[in-house]
């Protein structure tokens, strides 16, 4: 009896470690809602359809940087060199680590928003950046901040 108890501990522990792991960014893979690429503008042209101080749609971009703990937010770099910070609704779902270089479809909403030093430095942290790195962020940033419901790989 004893055996099998821990033989389904076992087993309940490695399902349970192979279900947290987002899936490799290969194309035609989606995460959190889900979404299509139908009717989808790029990155560069959201700020310009903003109603309100929103944009609410789909977007695209190339993925330029990904949290290295646990895929828990991205980056998507606009033509300009301008980065758009993603994070996912309400902490629902979590992108691979290899998702950097993909194309992306991004669905959810977008508004400007100050990012405070704390919240830079460990977005800073997060990505793998030096002691040095971090140490000369010193003020807070207004930037582009996209709530993605749902990703696809393209």
């Amino acid at each position: 009896m004893k055996k099998l108890l821990v033989l389904g501990c076992c087993l309940l522990m490695a399902v349970a470690s192979i279900a947290q792991s987002p899936a490799d960014a290969e194309k035609g893979v989606t995460y959190g809602a889900g979404t299509t690429a139908e009717g989808a503008v790029s990155v560069n042209d959201m700020e310009s359809k903003m109603k309100d101080g929103k944009f609410t749609g789909k977007a695209t971009g190339k993925v330029v940087s990904v949290c290295q703990e646990k895929g828990c937010w991205m980056k998507v770099e606009k033509t300009n060199g301008e980065i758009v910070m993603v994070k996912f609704k309400d902490y629902g779902f979590f992108m691979p680590k290899n998702i950097i270089g993909k194309e992306v479809v991004l669905d959810g909403e977008a508004s400007i928003k100050e990012t405070s030093v704390k919240q830079l430095k460990h977005y800073a942290e997060d990505a793998g950046k030096s002691k040095e790195e971090i140490a000369k962020i010193k003020e807070p940033k207004k930037e582009l901040i996209f709530v993605a419901k749902g990703v696809l790989v393209q």
